[in-house]
Formats: structure tokens, C-alpha cells, sequence
């Protein structure tokens, strides 16, 4: 697989669903790849990625920068509260706002900084244990929080058990983006990808497809 194959079944999945060209953003996710691996996306003209640590991307990011101008990455893994300054000067979005300690401290340094990141709230559509995330039940009263705190949420994002059907995380994640007037959905990954875009997904979340597998940390 390639960036080329997976550009090119997202084209497929759009045609499919009845979607617009383009509507759907492909971010490469980065996250414990290689340098190498990272410069040759880059050199393909890609500039949309997705890191899951703050620190990581710090490191990488500010030289690639530096080379390739304007990249966007976005921040797919757990935010710390004590990381949310260095992520919001670092990262373009945020697809893992889950709690409302994290939303007072990102609306404070908002006003604070005079700029904010894309802002997408992670929803824990399996209602897994050990997983970040707001619960279904309580997403409503999240988005309500947060736009209190003129915080703009942009969608949601989810990420689907591993051993249960992915479609029907993402036809609620749609439901509870539709009810709350939020039209960006972050889900679908290498596997499902699809799936997602044929249920309304407006990013989806690809790494081993396009880098090859990542290498242990």
C-alpha cells in the first residue's frame, strides 16, 4: 500500500458514498515513524499528519517545518492539561478534547494566546474502560459546556472496540454530530476507512497503510 493507493480508495469511497471530491481529509498518521518514512510523504506533496504525543511531535515537527513550510498535524492521541499550551502553539487540531478540566484550561490560554486549534471532541462510543472520551450519554452536555466556554467545536471523533463492528460506532458518532449541529467526524482508520467515509467521516486516521508498520518506541 501506498499514499497514492490509500488517495486513491478515499476518491473511490467518496465517488461511492455520494460525496463531494475532496471532502474527505486523509490524515497520515506519523506517530513512532521514522524520519525517512515521514520525508518521503512529505516529498509526495502531502501535508496533513497526526501525532499522538506532544513531546514527539515537538521534536519532529519544528524541522520539517523549517524545510517543508506550512504542514498541518494534528494531535489523535490523550492531551494532558499540563501539555495544553504546548499543544495549542504546536498543533493545527485537537481530536481529543474529553473532559471539561481540559476544555477551562484550553478556553483560558485561548484568550490567553489570541488563537486556538481546530477542536474535535473524542467520544467513547464503546464505553470502554480503559479508553479516553466522553460517554454517549454525556456528549450533549459536553458540546453545551464547551461552547459555554466560547469554545468552537469543529465534530467529534471516536475509535471504534477492536472487536466489534466499526460501522456502528460511526453511524452514532453521525447521530450525536447531526443533534448537536457539528458537521466534522474524525473516525476511520486503515481497516475501516470506508465504512467511515460512506457514514459522513470528514478525516480519517490512516498510518500503517501509507508508512508500513511502526517501529516499537
Amino acid at each position: 500500500m501506498s499514499l497514492s493507493d490509500i488517495s486513491q480508495q478515499i476518491a473511490a469511497a467518496e465517488a461511492d458514498a455520494g460525496r463531494a471530491a475532496g471532502s474527505v481529509k486523509l490524515i497520515a498518521v506519523s506517530k513512532v515513524q521514522p524520519n525517512e518514512r515521514v520525508s518521503a510523504v512529505l516529498d509526495q506533496g502531502h501535508r496533513l499528519f497526526g501525532e499522538n504525543r506532544v513531546q514527539e511531535a515537538s521534536d519532529k515537527w519544528s524541522a520539517f517545518r523549517e524545510t517543508y513550510g506550512d504542514i498541518d498535524v494534528h494531535l489523535i492521541g490523550p492531551l494532558q492539561t499540563n501539555k495544553a499550551r504546548q499543544s495549542m502553539a504546536l498543533f493545527n487540531a485537537i481530536h481529543t478534547l474529553d473532559r471539561p478540566k481540559l476544555a477551562n484550561t484550553i478556553a483560558r490560554l485561548a484568550q490567553e494566546m489570541g488563537h486556538c486549534p481546530e477542536l474535535f471532541i473524542q467520544v467513547n462510543t464503546g464505553e470502554e474502560d480503559q479508553k479516553a472520551g466522553v460517554l454517549p450519554a454525556g456528549t450533549d452536555a459536553f458540546v453545551a459546556t464547551c461552547r459555554d466556554l466560547d469554545l468552537t467545536i469543529s465534530g467529534l471523533m471516536c475509535i471504534p472496540p477492536i472487536d466489534e463492528e466499526p460501522s456502528l460506532h460511526f453511524a452514532l458518532l453521525k447521530k450525536l454530530a447531526d443533534r448537536n449541529g457539528l458537521t466534522g467526524l474524525s473516525m476511520g482508520m486503515s481497516s475501516d476507512f470506508k465504512s467511515a467515509i460512506a457514514l459522513g467521516a470528514t478525516h480519517v486516521r490512516v498510518g500503517s497503510a501509507i508508512f508500513g508498520e511502526r517501529k516499537a518506541t
